[in-house]
């Protein structure tokens, strides 16, 4: 009875985790190619950036030095981090600070397959988890067996050895590391599972956020991006304590009611919002960005291969989301990054690749081509079921393989 009475009290409160791969779409490249590992590597080339096999049975790799073009990083690995690469940044911007640096093309293929293996070994132990994309997740861990058990003297042992249990099968399944962050909510589990990357497991409480939070830039905080920063900094606010030291209604009248509130409640580490297992996405999209400008007239036939693939592709999304669609739309970026959509409601739902692409095309008739493009892209919204009442009106078609041409009436490029 007596070790009972002295036993540390379980933690209290939510347990919730935000489990990050790390450097995902580079980790994974790394399995394919284990003789770079330890190198700089920049994950973002397109397919003429593929490795060459040797007749020595060694690779040559395209190099960052050499890349031309206004392609992004998507990722990179720690060592390409060191160097000032980060994601999101410019290629050639990238090739100044790391020019010996290996770039490797995207396979998204391969990472949706590794997303769901980490995914599954993760649900294995812990089945309530909020999907967030291709290589994170939240998940609740309140009611795991053993999260609130207290291992000798300390009263988040058992919730710390779940998780390294987690990151074990997420290892096994995968080969792949990942960091894990755990707290009261998701929004300190967000910033927690960052700390201490790569490989990484941090448990903070409340009472951490005096010294593990409140020194951050509050660009640390999800949903403080640039322009709220760069004004924080022009009223003489650069860390988050300083904005949890701010007088609620100041901030309310700098940055609106909403955001103002936000701004408060978020500094002190406060978020009630749950871990939603599932969603029904609004919208489903496909677009890519050209690593040179391309003109309707000059870039015809380009254009126009590039257009049937995307929307070969989003039918493919669809079917194998189970999803149709009534709303079809596009997206251009024109030069001088002028954006321009276009939608089109059809009486009846659809996910097949000639229907999209037949709707797709009549958007594009009612946008000015005369300049030339970067971006080009192609949604479904007004998603709905193959089960539904209106989609058993008709029935979908499969998408044809993208290497099949469709009718040449559908080519408006």
């Amino acid at each position: 009875m007596a070790a009972t009475l002295n036993a540390p009290p379980p933690p209290p409160g939510r347990l919730i985790a935000h489990l990050d791969m790390d450097a995902f779409y580079a980790s994974v490249e790394l399995l394919r190619y284990p003789d770079l590992k330890g190198q700089p590597v920049v994950i973002g080339g397109g397919r003429r950036h593929e490795p060459v096999l040797r007749e020595d049975g060694t690779r040559e790799y395209a190099r960052l030095r050499d890349y031309t073009g206004r392609g992004v990083t998507t990722t990179a690995t720690y060592e390409a981090r060191d160097l000032g690469v980060h994601s999101g940044m410019g290629l050639m911007k990238a090739a100044v600070r790391a020019p010996d640096a290996i770039l490797l093309p995207m396979d998204f293929d391969a990472y949706r397959m590794y997303s769901r293996r980490f995914k599954a070994a993760v649900a294995e132990l812990a089945p309530v988890i909020e999907d967030r994309g291709i290589d994170e997740i939240y998940i609740d861990l309140g009611d795991v067996p053993g999260a609130r058990d207290a291992v000798g003297h300390d009263p988040l042992g058992g919730v710390r050895a779940l998780a390294q249990e987690i990151k074990n099968n997420v290892r096994r399944a995968t080969a792949l590391s990942c960091s894990i962050g755990i707290t009261p909510n998701k929004l300190l589990s967000k910033i927690a599972s960052e700390l201490d990357k790569p490989d990484g497991l941090t448990i903070l409480t409340l009472d951490d956020i005096p010294s593990r939070i409140w020194p951050m830039s509050p660009r640390k905080i999800n949903g403080i991006g640039p322009k709220a920063a760069a004004r924080l900094a022009t009223l003489g606010i650069h860390t988050v304590g300083e904005v949890a030291a701010a007088d609620p209604a100041w901030l309310i009248e700098q940055f609106g009611r909403s955001f103002g509130a936000w701004l408060h409640e978020a500094s002190h580490g406060r978020d009630e919002r749950p871990v939603v297992t599932h969603s029904e996405p609004v919208s489903i999209s496909r677009e890519t960005t050209f690593e040179r400008d391309l003109h309707a007239k000059h870039d015809r036939a380009e254009l126009g291969e590039i257009f049937t693939r995307l929307c070969v592709q989003l039918a493919g999304d669809l079917q194998r989301k189970g999803y149709l669609g009534r709303t079809v739309g596009i997206k251009l970026r024109f030069e001088g990054f002028r954006t321009v959509t276009r939608d089109l409601t059809l009486d009846l739902p659809v996910q097949d690749a000639e229907a999209i692409r037949a709707a797709a095309g009549a958007c594009l008739k009612r946008v000015d081509l005369s300049q030339r493009l970067r971006l080009l892209g192609v949604r479904m919204g007004g998603l709905c079921r193959p089960g539904d009442v209106q989609a058993r009106r008709r029935t979908p078609r499969p998408a044809r393989a993208v290497a099949e041409p469709l009718p040449q009436n559908l080519t408006l490029f």
